[in-house]
């Protein structure tokens, strides 16, 4: 379902940000322990749930829209791995960020968590399942915020408000740059760069944004998918 409504988002025009959060006390608790009794009793089952697991964090990670991770309680494992394919991840006084596998029979988030969290941390968390509580996370600038539950999403909409208000164009172009240079070598990654600059300065918003700089007034974008 997290696919299906990623891949219809990424393609509904109108939409220039996506806030992602949890329903009732948790975000994601991850992999369910009891449904996997049944998993791999049908030859290739087991692998076919692996890589549903896969694609939707990579359907987050790979959207053409800016995610933003309102963590509204536990994130856990595979659940960890939703926050970490976001853009910008804010977090409620009572979440914490965790890798329980490693008590519970499985493998799994290593390398997503060494995205994000530091090198000593991330060994500690995938080695003991140590708890990250949002305020630590915070304190460390793995997270944007760390606020009430209940300020949660406000500040959340704070943001998306504000990365609404940009192009969308130079919003498709900046998650494009986002997405490929990351384990780009510097000098190709900057050159990837400005080759969208290039291709941003030839559309409509990019001489509004400059038009609206001189006159000293706020740009008016055309919306497009």
């Amino acid at each position: 379902e997290l696919i299906e409504t990623f891949d219809e988002l990424n393609e509904t025009p109108g939409v220039r940000v996506i806030v992602l959060t949890g329903q009732g006390k948790v975000f994601s608790a991850g992999a369910d322990i009891k449904s996997r009794a049944s998993v791999g009793k049908v030859p290739g089952d087991t692998y076919r749930h692996l890589r549903r697991t896969r694609e939707v964090a990579n359907c987050i990670m790979e959207c053409n829209k800016p995610v933003i991770a309102a963590v509204n309680g536990p994130a856990l494992g595979a659940g960890l791995g939703l926050v970490i394919a976001s853009d910008i991840i804010l977090a409620s006084d009572n979440a914490f960020f965790s890798l329980p596998e490693i008590d519970i029979g499985l493998m799994g988030g290593a390398r997503h968590t060494m995205r994000l969290f530091p090198h000593s941390l991330a060994r500690r968390m995938i080695l003991t399942g140590y708890r990250v509580t949002a305020a630590e996370a915070y304190r460390r600038g793995i997270i944007e915020a760390c606020v009430p539950r209940e300020e949660l999403l406000e500040e959340a909409m704070k943001i998306a408000r504000d990365i609404a208000s940009k192009s969308p164009r130079a919003l498709n172009l900046a998650k494009r740059a986002i997405n490929t240079v990351e384990h780009m070598p510097l000098r190709d990654g900057y050159r990837f760069e400005q080759n969208l600059t290039v291709e941003m300065t030839k559309h409509e918003d990019s001489k509004e944004a400059m038009r609206a700089f001189l006159e000293k007034r706020p740009a008016v974008f055309k919306d497009e998918n």
